[in-house]
């Protein structure tokens, strides 16, 4: 778990690496030496920004492969300019966008042998998933639960999402949890003199 100014931090690093590029035309990286020992560990993460209800853009992490607070950074810009579903965010965006910040615990393997099985293992509103066979791979972070409640059609829109029919279970096709420690806060753009 997050202690309360790592999360503070974190926000903070996320909404900064939104407004930057909009306000100076480049993207910014904290400095590493500057992150608390948490935030310099390797960790993975999700960025979600949201206005209005509405999705402004996701992208993260998996796997841990560089420190929490750069792969916030990075998932953050990412999140607002390079989402290929959506636009990217403006500066009008900003005021009233909602910034949430999902760190990753570990993936753990859900060792079952059908879809049944999974359905009747997986924590509703605690598990975030991922599928992958071969060429097709897909994820739900735990906070999906509040949209799609119904283990069953969760796993259908996972399914669908991995680019997966519904239902179907292929030899190689493996199944993993995790956790998230989620921080969100609303953002305030702060304009910078000079």
């Amino acid at each position: 778990m997050l202690d309360p100014q790592d999360a503070e931090a974190l926000l903070g690093i996320a909404v900064r690496a939104v407004e930057e590029p909009l306000l100076s035309g480049h993207r910014w990286l904290p400095d590493e030496s500057g992150l608390s020992a948490t935030l310099a560990r390797p960790g993975a993460c999700f960025v979600t920004l949201r206005r209005d209800g509405g999705l402004l853009g996701c992208i993260g992490s998996l796997i841990a492969h560089r420190a929490l607070g750069i792969d916030v950074a990075s998932n953050a810009a990412a999140a607002a300019f390079d989402d290929p579903r959506l636009p990217t965010v403006t500066t009008d965006d900003l005021i009233g966008m909602d910034v949430h910040v999902s760190v990753l615990g570990p993936l753990e393997p859900v060792l079952v042998a059908s879809r049944e099985e999974l359905a009747a293992a997986l924590r509703p509103g605690v598990d975030g998933l991922l599928v992958e066979d071969d060429r097709h791979r897909g994820t739900f972070l735990p906070s999906v639960w509040d949209q799609i409640g119904d283990p069953a059609d969760y796993l259908d829109a996972l399914w669908a999402k991995a680019g997966l029919r519904p239902g179907e279970w292929h030899r190689g096709l493996t199944v993993s949890r995790y956790e998230v420690d989620e921080v969100g806060a609303l953002a305030r753009m702060v304009r910078r003199a000079g």
